[in-house]
């Protein structure tokens, strides 16, 4: 259930900043009212998490002031504003401006939360764009959505530092699910090139002409081609294995011309999974040469041991926090399965059992089991053939309790004593051998 967003009212006249407030705090909206514009700039900030209407003729900083000031602090904030009778052509040029919309006094209270409805989606759009482009291109953040503390995944962060300072050509090759496409946007966001631009297309989402034209040029409409648009940044290719042979000549002249250091980056993915077939069977060897000499192979899911339960944990916290509800505790039989699936579609598949997981247990029906049962169904045998001791289950087990348990507390040591029955002593002892700080959970 998303959380929601906020109503700024602002309006000298307080019956109808109250008849306002009533109405869309009925209709589901966090409300929050203002005598004058000059008050309300006191809260409304550039990413303020919501809208504002606002009446236009207020004393002091009128409605149009106000919308000023409001585009010039952040041009994504809805405003509607109320207008009096005659006063059209002054809405008019508040939309000009860069009001949202308008409504004319009297107005129909429906028309109000309709508009108030479209305004906060439209927000939330905006707001959940510039989040995203942050974190694409901050390096830090995307390094720490690598969750796992598996040798594996102490590797690839190492690889990732390592390969973004290398300012080289990349290959990023792994099964599907992995987590391929965030790796490449990583590598970009560590290197040298992390403030410029970032483009990516797929090799298999476009017919060989217009594939051509959108990485060459010339585009039909006009559109400048990647080569040019990403130029000093870095161009990611998704799907290389379906570049045509004829492209392949193309990209592996453009990376010739370049020299080294190269002035435009390649990262190329491979989706192409096979037993009788890698990328080397499908590129051209002096591109795959050209690509392949610095490479990073991702690691599949399930050879990531206690990483999977961890995952597991945030994934499902998170979606029980957009749900509103309680993520289900895993039992250890429970986590016994989740170590031992095959995971044919790796992070993905395990995004996705989190999600289904939790709308499972919101309805107080179902199992984490029933879905891997489900899911065995679907794409095959369950678990592995391959056996581990009974100690790494039991320690994997024991170590998602502490974090889970610590991360409900918050770190607090004597609440997590006092429910899991553990002795200050023994506690600090597993914390230690499973990596864990309280430091983390603060």
């Amino acid at each position: 259930m998303a959380r929601a967003m906020k109503v700024a009212i602002v309006d000298d006249e307080a019956d109808m900043r109250a008849s306002i407030s009533q109405w869309l705090a009925l209709s589901g909206f966090d409300t929050e009212t203002f005598p004058s514009a000059e008050e309300a700039l006191k809260s409304i900030g550039p990413e303020f998490p919501g809208v504002v209407v606002s009446d236009i003729k207020m004393p002091g900083m009128d409605g149009m002031q106000f919308l000023k000031k409001l585009m010039g602090m952040d041009s994504g904030l809805p405003v509607i504003l109320i207008t009096g009778h005659g006063d059209v052509p002054m809405a008019v040029e508040a939309m000009r401006v860069g009001a949202y919309d308008f409504l004319e006094k009297p107005f129909n209270p429906d028309r109000m939360t309709e508009l108030a409805k479209r305004a906060t989606q439209a927000r939330r759009l905006t707001l959940d764009n510039r989040a995203l482009r942050k974190e694409l291109g901050d390096g830090s953040v995307l390094m720490k959505k690598l969750i796992g503390s598996s040798p594996a995944m102490d590797r690839l962060r190492e690889d990732i530092l390592d390969l973004g300072q290398a300012d080289t050509h990349v290959l990023i090759d792994g099964e599907t699910g992995t987590g391929k496409t965030l790796v490449a946007h990583a590598l970009h966001a560590v290197g040298t090139r992390a403030g410029r631009k970032f483009a990516t297309i797929s090799c298999a989402a476009w017919s060989e002409d217009q594939l051509a034209a959108r990485l060459f040029g010339p585009t039909a409409d006009g559109t400048i081609p990647l080569v040019e648009e990403a130029r000093g940044g870095t161009i990611c290719l998704e799907d290389i294995e379906a570049l045509p042979p004829a492209l392949q000549g193309r990209l592996l002249t453009f990376i010739n011309d370049q020299g080294a250091p190269p002035e435009t980056r390649i990262i190329a993915i491979c989706n192409q999974h096979s037993p009788d077939k890698t990328v080397a069977d499908v590129l051209r060897p002096d591109l795959y040469y050209r690509l392949g000499a610095m490479s990073i192979l991702l690691p599949p899911l399930r050879s990531r041991g206690e990483d999977i339960l961890t995952l597991f944990t945030r994934m499902s916290e998170q979606f029980a926090e957009e749900y509103g509800c309680e993520a289900p505790q895993v039992t250890a039989q429970e986590a016994a399965q989740l170590l031992q699936a095959p995971w044919p579609g790796n992070v993905r598949q395990l995004v996705n059992i989190a999600e289904r997981a939790v709308l499972q247990n919101r309805r107080g029906t179902g199992s984490i089991a029933s879905l891997l049962m489900a899911d065995n169904e679907a794409n095959g045998p369950a678990l592995t053939t391959e056996g581990k001791p009974l100690k790494d289950y039991v320690e994997a087990f024991e170590r998602m309790l502490i974090d889970n348990t610590m991360r409900r507390h918050k770190g607090s040591i004597v609440a997590v004593m006092d429910e899991l029955c553990l002795p200050r002593r023994t506690l600090n002892e597993k914390m230690a051998k499973y990596g864990l700080s309280r430091q983390d959970y603060v």
